[in-house]
C-alpha cells in the first residue's frame, strides 16, 4: 500500500485546465466514493479550491488512481501530464504540510486553504474513504500548520485576495463610496471580498443567490439587500463592481448579458472580478469595451505586496516541516512493520498453546508438576530459540556478521561474550 497524492495547482496549470479538473462541493462524495469503489484506491481525500486539484491516497497501484482522475473528468490523460504532480510518500507529507501552512498558496501566508483542508477531510470522513494512512497524514498536517503559524510570523503583512480585490476596483474607480457593488454568491470567499467592499462604504450592496434566504442573511450583515439569481438579467446594468464565486459548473454571466448591460448603462465602465473556478463569467466577457474582467489568476501581482518580509519566515517554516516530514516518515515505517509483529505474536501464540496442551496431558497422566515444568519450560525455550539459532548456523559470510549483529541487539547480549 503506497501513499501517493498527484494533481495540479496554479503553479503547474493555467485557470483553463484547472476548472476542467475542479470538484464541486456536490460532487466531491460521489467523487470519493467512485475512486474507492473502483478499487484504485483503498483510501482517498480530494482537496479542490481555485488554486488546486489535489488527490491523497493510499493505493496498491497509483496509475490507476491517476487513471481514474482522467476519466471522472472525461479527459484524456495525456492532456493533463504535462500540468500534473505525482508525489510519494515523502513528497506528499512534505507537500501538504507546505500547503496547509500558506506556503504553496497565491498570497504566501494566507489562512483560507487551512479551512479548506479541514472542509475536505471532514467530507472523506463522512463517506469513509479516511483510513489510517491518510488520518494520520492529516492530523499530522493540521499540527504542523498551527505549529508554522505559532512559531513564525509566516501570516504577517499578508494581502489577502478580498483585500486585493478592493485594491483592484481602485485602480478603475476613483472612490468606492460611490459604487453600487454586486455579490453573485454567498459562501465563504464572497463574505471576505464583500466585508472588506462594505469597509468602504459603497452607495449600495446586493447579493445575488440561488436561495434568496442565504443571500438575504450575508446582504443583512453587509446592510445591503438581496434577490435571486434569476434576476440578474435585468438587474445587471446598475452595477459598477460585480464579484462572482459560486460552485456552478457553468457560466452564469454570458456575453450576450454583459453586452446588453453595458449598452444599458451607455458605456460606463464595469469591473467584473470572478473568483470562482470553474469560472463564472465567460471570458468572452473580457473581450467587450469598458468592461474590465479579472479572474482568480490575474489578481496574483497584487498580492505578492509584503511576501519579501514573510519569505523570511517562510524559511523557518521549511525547517519545521522537515522535522515534521521525517517523524511522519518514521510512523510510516512503524506501520509498515506491524504485520511482522502481529504475524510473530501469533507464531509465539500457536507455540504456547501446543506447549500447554502437552502440559495439561502430562499432568492429567499423573505425573509430578515439577517435572512437567521443567519439561514446558525446556520445550517453549528450544522452539522460541531453534529460528534464530537455526538460521545462524545456516548463514555465512556478511550475512552470519549482519544477523549476529542483529539477535546480539534483539537479545540484549554483551557483545564481548558473542
Amino acid at each position: 500500500m503506497h501513499l501517493v497524492a498527484f494533481g495540479l495547482n496554479h503553479h503547474t496549470a493555467p485557470l483553463a485546465i484547472r476548472e476542467k479538473l475542479a470538484f464541486p462541493a456536490e460532487t466531491l462524495p460521489s467523487a470519493l466514493a467512485s475512486l474507492v469503489g473502483s478499487h484504485a484506491a483503498r483510501e482517498a481525500a480530494i482537496v479542490s479550491t481555485c488554486n488546486r486539484t489535489e488527490v491523497y491516497c493510499a493505493a496498491n497501484d497509483p496509475d490507476a488512481a491517476l487513471a481514474w482522475l482522467a476519466a471522472f473528468h472525461r479527459m484524456d490523460a495525456a492532456e493533463l501530464a504535462p500540468y500534473l504532480y505525482r508525489l510519494d510518500a515523502s513528497s506528499a507529507a512534505r507537500h501538504a504540510f507546505r500547503v496547509a501552512s500558506g506556503l504553496d498558496s497565491m498570497v504566501l501566508g494566507e489562512t483560507q486553504i487551512l479551512g479548506q483542508i479541514k472542509d475536505a477531510i471532514r467530507v472523506a470522513e463522512h463517506e469513509g474513504t479516511l483510513g489510517t494512512m491518510l488520518n494520520g497524514l492529516f492530523q499530522r498536517t493540521f499540527a504542523v500548520a498551527k505549529e508554522v503559524r505559532s512559531k513564525t510570523a509566516i501570516g504577517a503583512s499578508s494581502v489577502s485576495m478580498a483585500a486585493a480585490a478592493v485594491k483592484l476596483a481602485e485602480q478603475i474607480f476613483p472612490t468606492i463610496s460611490e459604487l453600487k457593488v454586486l455579490f453573485i454568491g454567498a459562501g465563504e470567499m464572497i463574505e471576505l471580498v464583500a466585508t472588506h467592499f462594505a469597509a468602504r462604504n459603497p452607495s449600495c450592496i446586493t447579493v445575488a443567490n440561488r436561495t434568496l434566504e442565504r443571500g438575504e442573511k450575508l446582504a443583512a450583515q453587509l446592510g445591503g439587500n438581496a434577490m435571486l439569481l434569476s434576476e440578474l438579467p435585468e438587474s445587471l446594468a446598475r452595477y459598477d463592481v460585480v464579484v462572482s464565486s459560486t460552485a456552478s459548473t457553468l457560466p452564469i454571466v454570458g456575453k450576450g448579458l454583459v453586452e446588453r448591460a453595458i449598452k444599458a448603462r451607455r458605456h460606463r465602465p464595469m469591473f467584473m472580478l470572478d473568483l470562482a473556478v470553474p469560472r463564472d463569467i465567460e471570458a468572452e466577457v473580457g473581450e467587450l469595451n469598458d468592461v474590465f474582467l479579472y479572474s482568480v489568476d490575474d489578481i496574483a501581482n497584487i498580492v505578492e505586496v509584503g511576501r519579501e518580509a514573510r519569505q523570511v519566515a517562510a524559511e523557518q517554516a521549511e525547517v519545521i516541516i522537515r522535522e515534521r516530514v521525517d517523524e511522519f516518515l518514521g510512523w510510516l515505517k512503524q506501520r509498515d512493520s506491524v504485520p511482522t509483529i502481529r504475524a510473530l505474536r501469533d507464531e509465539g501464540e500457536r507455540i504456547r498453546r501446543h506447549a500447554i496442551d502437552a502440559a495439561l496431558k502430562q499432568l492429567a497422566k499423573g505425573e509430578p508438576a515439577e517435572q512437567v515444568l521443567e519439561a514446558l519450560s525446556k520445550q517453549l525455550t528450544n522452539k522460541l530459540l531453534h529460528p534464530p539459532t537455526q538460521a545462524l548456523s545456516q548463514a555465512r559470510g556478511d550475512e552470519q556478521d549482519a544477523l549476529i549483529d542483529t539477535i546480539a541487539r534483539l537479545y540484549r547480549l554483551n557483545r564481548s561474550d558473542v
